[in-house]
């Protein structure tokens, strides 16, 4: 009896592995939150492994939660009380983090990855409206909406793209943009932990 419980204690806790995406912190001054306070705010919630890159709110870690939106709402509601406002966070998992980076339409783009962008979507878009944003997209410019993920080529910048300006709105969902290098360092914080 005592080996049997023994046993059962040293087996490895199964975690998940989650991307979280902030929006709108750590810009122009507003919204602070230090990486490294996230990284104990996360750690309070139960998350393990916890890495983060740049300042914008780019976390990968490991979490016994399996549900997106209630973990997400648990960060919010944990950054809100420790900082004073409720920051937007979309979660995804290792598999959709794969599958987006897979999916890239514009693998040419994959060179200037500062011109290269996935807003990932809170939710596939039901009626998104994309005419209008054939209408406002520069010459230059490309998209491709695939599920939860809006693709954009930027070669003149996303700064000057009438089309990133105005594209959540035409897609009618929440969106948060980052761009290809964000994306690729993301998926490599991923398999930095297997």
């Amino acid at each position: 009896m005592q080996a049997k419980a023994t046993q059962e204690k040293s087996q490895p806790i199964v975690r998940n592995v989650w991307i979280a995406l902030f929006r709108g912190i750590n810009v122009g001054g507003n919204n602070l939150l230090p990486m490294a306070q996230l990284k104990v705010l996360l750690g309070k919630l139960g998350a393990g492994a916890v890495k983060t890159y740049i300042q914008s709110g780019n976390v990968v870690f490991r979490h016994a939660e399996g549900d997106a939106s209630s973990l997400a709402l648990r960060i919010t509601s944990a950054v809100a009380k420790a900082c004073g406002f409720a920051p937007r966070v979309l979660l995804l998992t290792r598999e959709q983090l794969e599958q987006a980076v897979a999916a890239n339409p514009f693998r040419q783009a994959e060179a200037d990855p500062a011109r290269m962008h996935v807003l990932f979507l809170a939710a596939t878009p039901e009626r998104p409206d994309l005419a209008a944003l054939e209408k406002v997209k520069a010459a230059s410019e490309a998209f491709v909406l695939s599920g939860s993920c809006f693709y954009l080529h930027t070669p003149e910048g996303l700064a000057k793209s009438k089309l990133a300006e105005r594209a959540e709105r035409l897609l009618g969902v929440a969106a948060t943009a980052r761009n290809w290098r964000t994306v690729g360092k993301l998926l490599e914080l991923v398999h930095a932990g297997d």
